[in-house]
């Protein structure tokens, strides 16, 4: 029987992978813009790590993490997210006394045990960025400036931006405590998840997509009428700020994240184009992340934006910009002097295609066409006893006789490279 790919875990074909180089090629350029390093970290980590930050009465830890025993019998954890580790690995090598504001992104799969979706697969795709060791407001309007800089760089269309306040533990407890009660008269309205939730996690229940959940909410008491003065200070200024960059945003106080660590600004951004799950990034606010794992107090805000979704929002002349040329060689003679014009022309960054099989002009000429090479090099016998070649522009069909020692600079020139 044909081995197959196992269900949520999806290949990335040849075809595609231009426009994942495309975002991640963006996300790079901007990021370091704005003074972000690259962070790399591990793909397996301690259960316990996950469990500390993202919450025992999650979803994620509860139903949908990768959890195993290794043969010395320690629970490890395929990761769901990124925070925690570049949390734990900022706290493991010193860089909260090195660097005590760190800026740092990653890229890289997540793994959760979830029912497939458009856009969304077991084995799923995140850029995360993360400002570490800052409590001040401008943190998050300089985060949330540099995620619509990066997403209006990519050319995204019908986005929109819905910010709120989660409070911090102090002003969070009694707006939990009010929530259970008011939903307590209508716990048998909810779906059997949030039944559980209302126990457990009730602010999770305004995560629910299900229409008798959301029914049930539509008079819930708002999150901004518990915040203290502190967390409704931080709020204020950072939509202040937020209107500095003239970048639309809605208020949204029924807006929470799936992860206990979170506290003070969330957000999160959607595209209309999505349909019901249309959210492409969210983040915001954990400033007690790193106690809870056990370290010190950090203050940290950060996104995560998830790269399948993303790509699906690329326009179509994203996938491919191909700045290519073809070597069509006919016969042994002119086919080694092509395989060594091949090596001299990628040495100066130009891109070649040979064809590797002999075959004749026009299957060449067809592959080249295939493959969308903007100009071939045409060489046979007559021209390498002249020492010469042809170009063909494969748009406009005019040809030019070349000097085999002019090749270089007329394609630097017709194709703009240096």
């Amino acid at each position: 029987m044909q081995i197959k790919s196992i269900r949520g875990f999806k290949d990335i074909l040849p075809g595609e992978v231009g426009k994942w180089q495309l975002a991640e090629r963006e996300a790079r350029r901007i990021f370091a813009f704005f003074g972000f390093s690259e962070f790399r970290i591990p793909v397996v980590e301690r259960t316990e790590l996950f469990v500390r930050s993202i919450g025992e009465a999650t979803d994620i830890v509860g139903k949908e993490m990768y959890t195993f025993q290794d043969r010395d019998g320690d629970s490890l954890t395929l990761r769901p997210e990124a925070t925690a580790s570049i949390m734990r690995a900022y706290l493991e090598h010193g860089l909260n006394v090195r660097e005590p504001v760190g800026k740092y992104y990653f890229i890289g799969p997540m793994f959760r045990y979830e029912r497939p979706q458009k856009g969304r697969y077991r084995q799923f795709h995140q850029i995360d960025v993360e400002i570490l060791g800052v409590e001040d407001p401008w943190a998050d309007a300089e985060i949330l400036a540099m995620l619509i800089r990066y997403l209006n760089g990519l050319e995204l269309k019908n986005l929109s931006l819905q910010i709120n306040s989660l409070g911090c533990p102090e002003c969070r407890a009694p707006y939990k405590t009010e929530v259970q009660k008011f939903l307590q008269g209508r716990k048998d309205t909810l779906c059997e998840d949030c039944q559980r939730r209302l126990e457990t996690n009730p602010l999770r229940i305004f995560d629910c997509k299900k229409e008798e959940c959301r029914q049930a909410l539509e008079a819930a008491p708002s999150v901004l009428d518990y915040l203290c003065p502190d967390c409704l200070d931080h709020f204020t200024r950072v939509k202040s700020l937020l209107d500095e960059i003239t970048f639309p945003y809605t208020v949204n106080p029924r807006m929470v994240r799936g992860l206990d660590y979170y506290t003070r600004t969330a957000f999160e951004v959607s595209a209309g184009e999505l349909g019901a799950q249309n959210a492409v990034c969210g983040g915001g606010r954990y400033d007690g992340l790193a106690q809870d794992i056990g370290g010190p107090r950090v203050p940290g805000i950060g996104f995560a934006i998830g790269v399948e979704r993303l790509i699906l929002l690329l326009p179509e002349k994203a996938e491919t910009t191909r700045r290519q040329v073809f070597l069509a060689a006919l016969g042994e003679a002119p086919r080694k002097k092509a395989f060594r014009l091949a090596q001299e022309l990628r040495q100066a960054d130009i891109r070649v295609e040979l064809d590797y099989e002999g075959r004749s002009l026009k299957s060449q000429m067809r592959k080249a066409d295939k493959m969308r090479s903007p100009y071939v090099v045409i060489m046979g016998e007559e021209e390498l006893k002249g020492n010469r070649v042809i170009l063909r522009d494969m748009a406009s069909k005019a040809q030019e006789n070349l000097a085999l020692g002019e090749v270089l600079d007329r394609l630097q020139g017709v194709m703009g490279t240096n």
